[in-house]
């Protein structure tokens, strides 16, 4: 089985942090990159598949600049068997539905059996990649996902549903998963398999490798930050004194205010 899995390296802001002044944007060095909690746990779900049929290839890909090498590299450690990132400078910035259509791009070059993705980033928390991502290929798709178990040909899914309900689906392959976190437990790379990781196949794939140019990508966005601010100061908490009927009288006439005004 061929697995594909998209991973992002998500920006880790400092806590006190400076808004860039001619763009909107946050000042490079209050920023880290770490790799996406959700997709640590989508990776992890594509090694155990790998190895419970034991054989196919686990494949990560990412649509970043030079930081997401790093993340790109942490899966390859933890047993991943090669990397894709894909980047133009058209794509700084690109929102989900651009990144998903670059990524549609990918896995059809790459034809899996599967697509496994992380159900939000930690920083964009749209959770619209993967379910756009599916809608660009045709394929099948269950979002968040909280266990799965593959038996001839199929996955039987447990997909996570409001107030703790659990819905059971059996869905044939090809498909495209979201992952939510706990599913498993992410493994940690040992020294040697870090060390291991850098002579892994590592491959930076530009758009038009992809058959794709600046214009898809702007074609498929449907938003674009034009500004970042820091939110406006409140007034502070007003502090109620006196017995508990004092204080119910007084919050009924600041709710009565507040609805006249």
């Amino acid at each position: 089985m061929k697995i594909l899995v998209p991973v992002k390296e998500v920006a880790v802001l400092d806590e006190e942090f400076e808004l860039l002044d001619d763009r909107p944007g946050v000042e490079p060095d209050a920023i880290e990159w770490d790799l996406n909690e959700w997709d640590n746990f989508s990776v992890e779900e594509a090694l155990q598949l790998r190895e419970a049929t034991g054989d196919g290839e686990v494949v990560v890909v990412s649509v970043g600049g030079d930081e997401a090498e790093e993340g790109l590299r942490a899966c390859l450690a933890k047993g991943a068997d090669r990397a894709v990132r894909i980047w133009d400078d058209s794509l700084q910035g690109a929102d989900p539905l651009a990144v998903a259509r670059v990524l549609a791009a990918a896995v059809e070059s790459e034809s899996p059996d599967l697509v496994l993705c992380g159900v939000q980033s930690s920083d964009g928390v749209h959770s619209a990649t993967g379910v756009a991502l599916a809608e660009h290929l045709g394929l099948p798709r269950v979002a968040v996902v909280k266990a799965l178990e593959h038996e001839d040909g199929a996955l039987s899914v447990e997909r996570e549903l409001e107030g703790g309900m659990v819905e059971l689906l059996r869905v044939r392959l090809p498909a495209l998963l979201t992952i939510q976190t706990g599913i498993n437990e992410p493994r940690y790379a040992t020294l040697r398999a870090i060390k291991q990781a850098t002579e892994k196949q590592l491959d930076l794939v530009g758009l038009g490798e992809l058959g794709l140019d600046a214009g898809a990508v702007e074609t498929a966005s449907a938003s674009h930050v034009r500004s970042m601010a820091h939110p406006d100061t409140g007034e502070g908490a007003e502090m109620l004194d006196g017995s508990p009927a004092e204080v119910a009288a007084r919050i009924a006439e600041i709710v009565k205010d507040k609805m006249s005004s």
